[in-house]
């Protein structure tokens, strides 16, 4: 297993010694411009959110098939995050974000002349498609132009702009379809895409200027030798038990339950539904860069911070599915308030152990491993929870039914992660005998 270890501001890889990157102002524009691309990914992902009712009725196709849109989008964005970090790796980030970039463009063109639904479709893979290429390399870039100890507060503040993006970014895209409709609307998101992929290959550039001697492409391994490397490291595998504890509950209600859960779960208005869900979602988004900058000075509090939210997310959805009766109020808007703050601490702690044992010019496929286990959860569980639905009574209690595969699947994320962090320990205490 390949080791990396941190001392001051050098890092060695297999006995190579190279300096660790300072950051600065010119880092900080390079992964600025990297991550506006990120918040642009982010009004593709949920653009369909606030077109669905105009795509029903240009498509002329029912709410059973339109549904299908944006859980296509969403699969197709998990099954590519293992290619895509082997991409960034190979590659580098700078071609592969502006690969990721044009291929939205193309989907979003695609979309706004589709004369029917099955080049609307198209459009769509290709958008997901290229969302697969982004989030992986703004995170490579932080691996590349910062140093170690500040790796987990770009990773907390590239999930900032993510979530300021899930909750913001759908409203530009509102305005235009009412103001100058769906062609215009599309066609300038597409135009609005090109636009960065041109600022990217200008600005962006994959390691500091004078590190020639630290490759941000990856030594030529096979895809199975890469997999096999980031699953042998115990970084990436507890990354990945994290994240899928942590990142998946509050994705699925977002993505689809969350507010038909308030309004037919809890019986809030659907005024209330949506301020509630909005302010959760942006309520917690401040907490990510200070524990980027704790995590960045003391490296140990993430496991305290993995355990505690893991545990305290496990026991919220087991008393969701188990409360007799219907879940109160309080109680159902103290788990969503739980799962926002899980979905929001996901990219500091989860990426950051991903990056332990790893070269960092090979940082792309442990990333993408993470970000398919917390990824794959919430699309199961949410598929699932639309399953059961479709079989029980409506009701308070029917949602607790469906939400049952996304509990257990939480107590068992957090089962692994405790068991790969006490592995850990062990073998570092065998270590230093």
């Amino acid at each position: 297993m390949t080791q990396t270890h941190t001392s001051g501001d050098r890092t060695s890889v297999k006995g190579r010694v190279s300096v660790e990157p300072v950051g600065g102002t010119r880092a900080w524009l390079v992964w600025g411009v990297a991550v506006a691309g990120y918040f642009l990914a982010m009004l593709h992902r949920n653009g369909l959110g606030v077109a669905a009712l105009e795509a029903q009725s240009r498509f002329d196709v029912g709410p059973a098939l339109l549904s299908l849109l944006p859980m296509l989008q969403l699969l197709v964005y998990v099954l590519l995050q293992v290619p895509a970090g082997l991409l960034a790796d190979r590659l580098g980030p700078r071609y592969t974000l502006g690969m990721g970039m044009v291929a939205m463009a193309v989907g979003s063109l695609l979309f706004a002349l589709a004369p029917g639904i099955e080049l609307a479709v198209a459009g769509r893979f290709l958008i997901g498609l290229g969302d697969a290429l982004v989030f992986l390399n703004v995170i490579r870039l932080a691996a590349l132009w910062f140093p170690r100890s500040r790796y987990a507060l770009v990773s907390g503040l590239t999930g900032v702009v993510g979530g300021t993006g899930q909750v913001a970014s759908a409203a530009p895209l509102a305005w235009a379809l009412d103001g100058i409709g769906w062609e215009a609307a599309f066609l300038a998101t597409a135009s609005i895409t090109v636009l960065m992929a041109l600022m990217v290959l200008l600005v962006v550039r994959d390691r500091p200027a004078g590190a020639a001697g630290r490759s941000t492409v990856a030594d030529p391994i096979s895809v199975w030798e890469a997999l096999r490397e980031a699953l042998r490291a115990d970084g990436p595998r507890i990354g990945m038990a994290h994240h899928a504890a942590v990142m998946a509950p509050f994705t699925m209600m977002m993505v689809l339950w969350g507010y038909p859960f308030l309004v037919g779960g809890l019986g809030l208005s659907e005024g209330t539904a949506a301020l509630t869900l909005t302010g959760l979602a942006a309520g917690a988004l401040w907490l990510a860069p200070v524990a980027g900058v704790l995590v960045g000075r003391w490296p140990g509090v993430r496991v305290y911070f993995a355990l505690a939210l893991s545990g305290t997310l496990t026991a919220g959805w087991l008393l969701l599915v188990v409360w007799p009766g219907g879940v109160p109020v309080a109680v159902g808007v103290a788990v969503l308030a739980v799962s926002a703050l899980g979905q929001t601490m996901a990219p500091t702690v989860s990426f950051d152990f991903a990056r332990d044992g790893i070269p960092a010019s090979r940082t792309g496929v442990a990333s993408g491993l993470v970000n398919m286990s917390g990824f794959t959860t919430a699309v199961v569980c949410t598929v699932a929870a639309g399953a059961i639905l479709q079989a029980v009574p409506e009701g308070p209690t029917g949602y607790q039914w469906a939400f049952t595969p996304m509990a257990v699947a939480t107590l068992l994320s957090s089962c692994v992660l405790a068991v790969f962090i006490r592995r850990r320990a062990r073998r570092a205490r065998h270590a230093a005998q």
